[in-house]
């Protein structure tokens, strides 16, 4: 099976998230796959960036955060929503990438059933476009916290087609208003040009 390697995610945060761009997040549910292209991500890198869960310390939430590169850090927030993140760099340094937006490839029906609300099917332009979404389409939660993403039989990522510099944008990351100026303004957040799943 085609997969990222260890040493992928043992990277640079900014250079993962930005080649992450274009591979295939691939969730395995029942015995069938659902897939999609990554299309948004942002970046989290360390206790220095005050819009990193890890800049309070090292907590029973975000101790997947410190742990070894290529695991899946999973966390609620809101009240209501789970996150799916990627970690990143060398076991000890708590960073991450959290997936934002997939467009939807393998499994979409099953997507559409997940992501209904009241019984009533959203546009197929909703059912990935956001990192709540995502997680919801995909049937991710806190028990795929921790899961190996390159050994995992679960939750996985595969390489795919990368984005040319020129279809890639980069700005502020999303709803980190808390955090310190030189963090909110930080242009960690990276995205396809023009594409239909980017969240709004």
């Amino acid at each position: 099976m085609n997969r990222f390697s260890r040493e992928f995610f043992a990277r640079d945060t900014l250079a993962v998230a930005r080649d992450l761009l274009g591979a295939r997040l691939v969730r395995m549910l029942d015995g069938q796959r659902l897939s999609g292209i990554i299309v948004e991500c942002e970046a989290y890198i360390g206790q220095d960036d005050t819009a990193c869960h890890a800049s309070r310390g090292r907590t029973r939430r975000n101790e997947v955060m410190f742990g070894p590169p290529g695991h899946a850090y999973v966390y609620f927030t809101y009240g209501m929503h789970w996150m799916l993140n990627v970690v990143t760099e060398e076991d000890g340094f708590p960073a991450a990438v959290l997936l934002r937006a997939i467009q939807p490839t393998e499994g979409i029906d099953v997507m559409r059933a997940l992501r209904q609300a009241k019984g009533k099917p959203r546009k197929d332009q909703e059912l990935t476009s956001g990192p709540a979404r995502l997680t919801q389409a995909l049937a991710i939660d806190k028990a795929l916290n921790g899961t190996d993403l390159v050994a995992g039989d679960a939750l996985w990522l595969e390489p795919g087609n990368p984005f040319p510099d020129e279809m890639v944008a980069s700005g502020p990351r999303i709803g980190v208003g808390y955090a310190a100026e030189k963090d909110r303004l930080a242009p960690w957040r990276f995205w396809v040009r023009g594409n239909p799943y980017v969240s709004r």
